[in-house]
């Protein structure tokens, strides 16, 4: 089987490190710079310790043809639009395509495509320190649900080929999946980019841990969650996981990247709106987050 993935950020680079293990790879990424840096220099994966080079294949997004047997779509949520023409005129009804985006905000621009379209959680930690190296900082797994058909095969060789190293949990249900994902990205993400903060300072800080509590109250209201409690024990947990990582929305705004708050909060705010629910610190921290961009931009 041979496997694309399009994105060459961190998760990109993460997925094409463990998966190049068993199956040839295909990365697709942005700039010329980067594909070359990739082909002279390799991809350096690093580890704790353990610091080794992979010699992948490396081609520009604009080179993709859907000819390989699955696509990992690794891109983040606000170059989505720009990838999905191409994903539309060349998906193929007899090959599989993953979406790892966080948020919810992707589900609407699906239908268009062909194939076995899948949907993703990742819950590795991963950092790219140069265009051709990327940190595991947190292991962790990745679930996956259908969004629309599904190949039973393909679903089981992912379980089969790598569940010893970087293990994938099916699910059933993409809505419950992705959602889960999506509560503990909008209470981590915004506030540790906003006070500029590791993930576990959060909770450990109790004048920040008074804003968590807030900040989650709006949300459970927003999309009416059943289970409010045990989203909440889920957010604590990831937060004590990856207590020494930073956000992937901090490091947007340290690396002068736009974020994902759009897709994140932007999504809940939507949900909010329609139900007429007042959600005074999820905008705050919504347009604090945005401010901070147009400070990136400028």
């Amino acid at each position: 089987m041979k496997i694309g993935i399009i994105g060459g950020g961190s998760i990109g680079l993460l997925f094409a490190c463990y998966l190049s293990r068993k199956q040839p790879v295909c990365l697709y990424v942005r700039t010329n710079e980067q594909k070359k840096l990739l082909q002279e220099k390799g991809l350096i994966f690093v580890r704790e310790t353990e610091e080794q080079t992979n010699w992948i294949e490396v081609k520009l997004y604009s080179e993709w043809r859907g000819m390989e047997d699955a696509t990992l779509i690794a891109v983040k949520q606000y170059q989505l639009d720009n990838m999905m023409g191409i994903l539309n005129k060349y998906s193929n009804a007899g090959k599989s395509i993953v979406f790892l985006q966080n948020g919810m905000g992707h589900i609407k621009k699906l239908d268009c495509l062909a194939g076995n379209i899948y949907v993703a959680a990742v819950e590795h930690g991963a950092m790219r320190t140069n265009g051709n190296r990327v940190l595991h900082t947190g292991l962790g797994t990745t679930k996956i649900a259908p969004y629309r058909q599904s190949d039973p095969q393909f679903l089981h060789w992912l379980d089969s080929e790598y569940k010893d190293m970087f293990p994938f949990i099916m699910e059933e249900n993409y809505e419950n999946m992705l959602l889960k994902k999506l509560v503990a990205n909008a209470v981590i993400n915004p506030l540790t980019a906003v006070l500029r903060v590791k993930n576990g300072e959060i909770i450990e800080n109790p004048h920040y841990f008074q804003m968590v509590l807030l900040l989650f109250s709006e949300i459970e209201q927003s999309l009416e969650l059943e289970d409010g409690q045990a989203y909440f024990k889920n957010v604590r947990a990831v937060c004590m996981k990856t207590a020494e990582n930073q956000s992937s929305m901090l490091r947007d705004l340290e690396e002068k990247r736009p974020t994902e708050v759009d897709a994140i909060l932007g999504y809940i705010l939507e949900k909010a709106g329609e139900r007429e629910i007042n959600t005074p610190v999820m905008k705050a921290l919504f347009h604090a987050v945005k401010g901070k961009e147009c400070n990136v931009e400028g």
